[in-house]
């Protein structure tokens, strides 16, 4: 798989699916590279929380729509990349896209198991930095609720799921080759949690980004391999059955020292705590 923010050319993921998908319209800006590439096909059953966001208006009927990954982390709420729901991805703002949802349950893209999905609600993170990629997740609200089975916990911070060396698994429909092979079912990659410090000298700034581990995490391996690529954007990286990133960005896909990069899950719940806590209604005595 590839990311989806800044793989490959230092963009986001989904906006090179775009690209794919729209060969009669404008092309929107390639995006960075989100896929599986050097993974392996999987059934739903084994990752049931891995969910397609899709628009036919906008990317055609080809693959339903598909144009980046997201992940049920509860029955009605679903988190992918803010930059899947940019207007040059979505071509306009994601409330006006009338048929945007999300497939679950469905391994084949054009198969009829599980189900589509209405979004009622799309909210970007409000501190999404698109030019630094940091902050990069945005949280959909179902019109309808899914299985309690379809969903995965968040792991918060000082999770020992974040340890480096640590085993995950990030799943997708996304270019599999690196070379704009996009799947059609559903492809999974196993890949280690790396280090800070190999992440900041993969990434010290410049054309290929700058990592920031406060917010981002990286996973891989340094010889290069199983990677996120385009139209992975958004998609989980799950560790010891908890959630820890998001497919974001990086250069190329499964390139020698230039690792995958992810939104770190522990910053999604630090910004989305204060967030709950305002919408909490005063308590009123009886």
């Amino acid at each position: 798989m590839r990311r989806s923010v800044v793989r490959t050319l230092i963009r986001p993921l989904a906006m090179a699916a775009a690209m794919t998908a729209i060969p009669l319209m404008e092309a929107a800006p390639v995006a960075a590279d989100s896929v599986v590439v050097g993974g392996y096909p999987i059934d739903v059953s084994q990752a049931p929380w891995t969910v397609a966001l899709t628009s036919r208006t906008r990317f055609g009927g080809t693959r339903a729509g598909q144009f980046c990954g997201g992940v049920a982390v509860t029955r009605t709420v679903v988190l992918t990349a803010a930059h899947c729901l940019a207007e040059e991805v979505l071509g306009a703002p994601p409330d006006r896209v009338r048929d945007l949802k999300v497939i679950t349950g469905r391994t084949d893209l054009l198969g009829s198991e599980g189900a589509e999905i209405a979004v009622q609600g799309a909210r970007v993170n409000p501190r999404y930095d698109a030019s630094a990629n940091s902050g990069d997740f945005a949280v959909l609200t179902l019109a309808e609720p899914l299985p309690q089975s379809a969903v995965v916990a968040m792991a918060s911070s000082g999770d020992a799921a974040y340890a480096p060396g640590t085993e995950a698994l990030v799943s997708g429909w996304g270019d599999t080759t690196g070379n704009g092979a996009y799947a059609r079912s559903l492809h999974a990659a196993h890949v280690h949690v790396l280090a800070d410090d190999v992440c900041a000298r993969a990434y010290p700034g410049g054309p290929d980004g700058t990592f920031q581990a406060e917010s981002m995490l990286c996973a891989g391996e340094s010889a290069g391999g199983p990677d996120a690529c385009q139209g992975d954007s958004g998609g989980p990286l799950v560790a010891s059955g908890r959630l820890i990133g998001l497919v974001s960005w990086g250069s190329g896909c499964g390139r020698p020292g230039s690792p995958g990069v992810y939104t770190r899950v522990s910053d999604v719940l630090r910004v989305l705590k204060p967030a709950a806590a305002g919408r909490r209604q005063p308590h009123r005595k009886p």
